[in-house]
């Protein structure tokens, strides 16, 4: 049994310095609870996190003596910013930063916002390694390999408008780990395709009007051919190990949008090769079109969704010219017909493990006999968030918990952070 875990409270120069404060204790903050976490939740800082000061924000933490709960403040001498964690893929957030919000702070950039403390010469944070998938890890990616990988792909598709956007887009530009796989000829490859959407996404990262935060990148700006997608897609499920493809990334609106490009992709794919999952990340808003996709050959689909409960799904999706009720049945459409069907879930601790989402999810898990659950960070400004939600006051049981509790209601439900490969 390891020691009591109690990091201190670090904090930031505001000028990319961090400092661990030399006795507070670092808090967790759950919805608007805040927590002393727990030590057993406290994990090493995984590699490729990222430190992140937050602007117009001060850093609180508690003193062991006196359990009081301390504001660290500017002065003269010393110029002091709250800090928070953003945790690299494969881990789940237990609980976000605490901090006091200053009058005037701007709403913060898209991203998940962890708290970390320091304890013994390290960084730590609260969360959960919830993928053993070792895709997204940063030991994977060499760049000498990319970079080589890239020209190769480049001369093999010249002509493809498609491979030319994961090349110089995807995988150059932004890093994206799923096109770096696919430069490297293994395991997810994305196939976006969709210029528009029928959701309006509070943190839609990539569309943002008028809220003052940047998208965290710009959408595809044209619509490729099925036979675009087909020539790389089937080279990629024939040639690499454990090989996906998924439709619906974050540099596209929603993939149904443009349902028969999706149809006669599929269908094409399937005429080349039975190898590998075809898989759609999805609103599922329509679900006529998702029975289709299904009966051409699509293998798998993972729905998005912040809260199973309309009220708060409606709030961050605002959907238009569709209902939380499509998105169920498309669900129903799926898994009549023999689907995978996976939810990407949307972590906001404090949010999603309130007592009533949580018996709200098990429901939906079975009655739908939901085949996985990817329990992923929900990238957003927290107060934003809460301030759009307007939850009912109710104290989260704790994300760990959440988990553990689904696990054993449901044993042959699948946990993760990435989409499965179903066949090789």
């Amino acid at each position: 049994m390891r020691n009591a875990i109690k990091p201190l409270l670090v904090y930031s120069d505001g000028n990319g310095q961090v400092f661990n404060h030399d006795s507070l204790l670092a808090l967790g903050a759950s919805g608007e609870q805040l927590i002393d976490i727990p030590s057993e939740t406290w994990i090493l800082l995984p590699n490729g996190s990222q430190l992140m000061e937050l602007p117009g924000r001060l850093p609180v933490g508690k003193n062991p003596d006196t359990e009081e709960l301390i504001t660290l403040e500017s002065d003269e001498n010393e110029n002091i910013v709250a800090v928070a964690a953003f945790i690299a893929p494969a881990y789940t957030i237990c609980y976000q930063a605490v901090y006091e919000r200053l009058k005037d702070a701007p709403v913060l950039p898209l991203y998940a916002y962890s708290a970390v403390g320091w304890h013994e010469g390290q960084f730590y944070v609260p969360a959960i390694r919830i993928d053993d998938s070792m895709r997204q890890d940063p030991s994977q990616f060499n760049k000498e390999r990319i970079e080589k990988a890239a020209d190769q792909v480049m001369q093999r598709y010249p002509q493809n408008r498609l491979a030319r956007h994961l090349v110089n887009n995807c995988a150059m530009t932004y890093g994206c780990p799923a096109a770096l796989n696919y430069l490297l000829n293994r395991w997810e490859m994305p196939l976006p395709t969709s210029r528009v959407c029928n959701s309006d996404c509070l943190g839609c990262i990539s569309l943002q009007e008028d809220t003052g935060v940047c998208s965290a990148q710009f959408r595809i700006e044209f619509t490729p051919t099925a036979d675009e997608i087909i020539e790389i897609a089937v080279d990629h499920l024939e040639t690499a190990p454990e090989p996906l493809v998924s439709f619906g990334q974050g540099c596209e609106g929603e993939p149904l949008m443009n349902a028969q490009l999706l149809i006669d992709t599929v269908k094409g794919i399937r005429q080349k090769t039975l190898k590998g999952t075809i898989n759609l990340n999805t609103n599922a808003s329509r679900p006529d079109l998702v029975a289709k996709l299904r009966d051409v050959g699509m293998d798998s689909m993972r729905v998005s969704l912040n809260s199973t409960r309309k009220t708060y799904y409606d709030r961050y999706f605002r959907p238009k010219g569709y209902t939380f009720d499509d998105v169920i049945h498309s669900i129903q459409e799926m898994k009549s017909r023999g689907g995978f069907v996976s939810l990407n879930l949307f972590v906001f601790p404090g949010f999603i493990d309130q007592p009533e989402e949580v018996e709200s999810v098990e429901k939906l898990i079975n009655d739908y006999q939901i085949d996985m659950i990817q329990w992923r960070n929900l990238n957003i400004d927290p107060e934003w968030y809460w301030e759009a939600m307007k939850p009912v006051e109710q104290e989260g049981i704790g994300i760990d918990r959440m988990i553990e509790r689904i696990r054993i209601k449901f044993p042959n439900l699948r946990h993760g952070y990435f989409n499965p490969c179903l066949n090789q």
